[in-house]
């Protein structure tokens, strides 16, 4: 890793000057679109045992079909968000993101037909692929160095919140007809025709908010530099931290781009670039195939085999929500101290861990509690770990030039693999068993922990220029 101490120093030197206040505040604001992000991924949960009934869903490949169709979305938006946040810069692209999700939630929530339904399901999937770029680029982009974990982790906790909003407003939807949760839904009930419209319509909500404050945060001044518009970009970091922190920061941005003219695209699969690149989508991959987000995506099924009836269930998916949060809020206060790295290796082991451990108890036909317990301390862990680090480290391993391009292919590469994830779970579920999938997820996370041990190396504390290098090495 190549560092410049007196850069660095230069860094830490102005830090007392910074306005932290200003600073959480758009880093905020950012991160709404992570919560929404986070609440339009989750709320099919709820919402599938009712809308299943409405479309006369009854088989494994069309149950998969709408629980994952919204990734192709997902995929979509992320190859766009690198090259359009380049061209128009990131803001108007989280503007444009906070649009289609207000547009989605609606016309998803209130379709009458099943390709309507799978239509807006994918529109929506862009918005979450725009924001899944965007809103962590920008927020490491406008981070000092020693504030970036938290910052950045902001986001990770917004989605938290957003996927807990969606299990609360999906629990408490159906509980307003509570016998539709005690025994076999109807086509005829209320939650079949209507309760599961309102868990789609309810994100339009936080959509307008965010898109009425997005337009009065500033531009990332990194964007702006590599946009040559280095006045603009000064003032942006006065903003920040005044005067000697913007005149500190931009001299580290001009030496970060001087020397090279290649795009980002072009720098991006050159020799330096592909290694990094590489590293990104795996850990892309590896975040998603800890299997984690079938314990979202398809709770109804992991908690119904384990004897769960309805209402325990959507009771448990709010538990399973809660834990996320309190586990997130504890990440973000590890992320800058322990470091990247070793937060990733225990989360890889301990998540190994609760899968096998699960997997036994399914096959030692354990109900009830023990495989809620288990499943609780696989999301534990993975809301300190993975959750949030990866979405940290895959904004700073890329150099300023590259950055929104490495962000767009890893985070695409991450919606390939959540699609493949969440498809594959009702085939492989049904033909392997619940016990030989969290076994085979298991031996996911336990390679995982391998290959960041090996390969990933520490960015706490650095700046961004300084954690890739001149050439994006690492």
């Amino acid at each position: 890793m190549h560092t410049r101490p007196p850069a660095r120093v230069s860094h830490l030197a102005t830090d007392a000057g910074l306005r932290l206040g200003y600073l959480w505040a758009i880093a905020l604001v950012a991160a709404l679109g992570g919560l929404l992000f986070g609440y339009d991924w989750v709320v099919i949960g709820g919402a599938k045992p009712f809308y299943e009934v409405y479309f006369h869903l009854n088989s494994d490949a069309l149950i998969g079909w709408a629980n994952s169709c919204a990734l192709l979305g997902c995929f979509a938006g992320s190859l766009a968000a690198g090259p359009t946040a380049d061209r128009f810069g990131r803001r108007n692209v989280l503007i444009l993101s906070a649009l289609i999700f207000a547009i989605s939630s609606c016309f998803t929530g209130w379709a009458h037909s099943f390709n309507a339904f799978i239509f807006w399901r994918i529109f929506g999937g862009v918005a979450i692929g725009l924001a899944s770029n965007v809103s962590p680029t920008y927020i490491a982009e406008i981070s000092p160095a020693p504030w970036r974990g938290r910052l950045v982790s902001l986001n990770q906790l917004a989605i938290v919140i957003g996927i807990l909003a969606a299990q609360i407003v999906n629990w408490r939807i159906a509980g307003r007809h509570p016998s539709d949760l005690e025994g076999v839904v109807l086509s005829s009930s209320w939650n079949a025709q209507y309760g599961w419209r309102w868990m789609f319509t309810a994100v339009a909500i936080p959509a307008l908010l965010f898109l009425c404050s997005a337009p009065f945060i500033p531009e990332s001044p990194r964007w702006l530099a590599t946009k040559n518009r280095l006045a603009d970009a000064e003032n942006v970091l006065c903003k920040f931290g005044g005067k000697s922190y913007a005149l500190a920061e931009l001299d580290s941005i001009r030496r970060s781009l001087a020397g090279r003219h290649d795009n980002g695209w072009k720098e991006l699969f050159s020799s330096t670039g592909r290694k990094v690149l590489a590293i990104g989508c795996v850990l892309a991959i590896l975040q998603q195939w800890s299997g984690i987000n079938i314990l979202f995506n398809y709770a109804q099924e992991v908690y119904r085999t384990a004897g769960y009836g309805v209402s325990e269930i959507l009771f448990n998916i709010v538990i399973t929500g809660a834990i996320n949060l309190i586990f997130t809020v504890l990440a973000m206060l590890l992320v800058d101290n322990l470091g990247r790295r070793r937060l990733m290796i225990l989360g890889c082991m301990a998540i190994g861990v609760s899968h096998i451990a699960a997997s036994l108890a399914y096959r030692a036909h354990a109900q009830g509690m023990w495989v809620l317990v288990l499943t609780l301390c696989a999301i534990a862990c993975y809301a300190m770990s993975l959750a949030p680090v990866t979405w940290v480290l895959i904004t700073e391993i890329f150099p300023n030039r590259m950055r929104a391009s490495g962000v767009s292919i890893s985070v695409a590469v991450l919606w390939i693999a959540s699609f493949a994830l969440t498809y594959s779970f009702p085939l492989l579920n049904e033909s392997l068993g619940t016990s030989n999938v969290f076994l085979i997820y298991g031996g996911t996370c336990a390679t995982g922990a391998l290959f960041v041990s090996l390969v990933v190396r520490e960015t706490k504390g650095t700046s961004l220029e300084e954690t890739a290098g001149p050439e994006g090495k690492l």
